[in-house]
């Protein structure tokens, strides 16, 4: 799949096109997550898809692409892993998630959202593992529901470039972590300045009022 067909996907699916292409992801889509993830706060834009649900079918496809790898991990075991290892990539990515896994526990679930490809693997792992679905829910969806709405609300900002950005933060990682954050805290900043203008206002107005009375 190719960027403009994730374009066209939209445009004929709808939001249907943001989940399947985030839950087929388990699999290995050419298109980070990274990328589809922005594009879907892009669309909504551009009017071509209301935020909320635009975010929820995101959302959703994210989590339930790593939580087909929890399912497969704990049903399927070591022989998928095996067959995975034959893949180069696939056998760096199995390498450190096992150290992830290894050093930091539960945890580990968290720090892979920050890590292509990692991230896919560490549910299989984990799930291999036995852990109970209910602290992986707890752990994963939460994460999972702070990482979307980073990027989802990065897509909007960006809009026209959210392809470009989402593939230099898939390609640089953790490198460019700042990005996100720097975006975040400049509309908080943002909207902090709005709200105090407004106050400001506000009491100004009330102010003349007692003074015209």
């Amino acid at each position: 799949m190719t960027y403009d067909t994730l374009m066209l996907w939209i445009g004929q699916f709808g939001y249907l096109a943001l989940f399947f292409a985030l839950w087929l992801g388990i699999v290995g889509m050419p298109i980070p997550d990274e990328v589809i993830v922005m594009t879907g706060g892009a669309v909504t834009v551009s009017g071509l898809l209301h935020p909320v649900p635009a975010f929820l079918l995101t959302y959703l496809g994210v989590v339930s692409g790593l939580s087909l790898g929890y399912v497969l991990g704990r049903y399927a075991g070591t022989p998928v892993l095996e067959r995975l290892r034959k893949k180069k990539k696939m056998d760096k990515a199995i390498e450190m998630s096992e150290k992830l896994n290894q050093k930091y526990g539960s945890l580990a679930l968290i720090i892979s959202y920050f890590f292509p490809v990692v991230r896919h693997v560490l549910p299989y792992l984990v799930g291999m593992n036995k852990m109970s679905f209910r602290r992986y829910a707890l752990l994963s969806y939460t994460t999972g529901f702070v990482w979307t709405l980073a990027f989802f609300f990065i897509g909007r900002l960006t809009a026209g470039h959210a392809q470009e950005i989402g593939m230099l933060i898939y390609s640089y990682g953790l490198k460019l972590l700042w990005i996100p954050l720097a975006f975040a805290a400049g509309w908080v900043l943002i909207k902090l300045a709005q709200r105090k203008k407004l106050q400001e206002g506000g009491s100004i107005g009330a102010g003349e009022q007692r003074i015209g009375s």
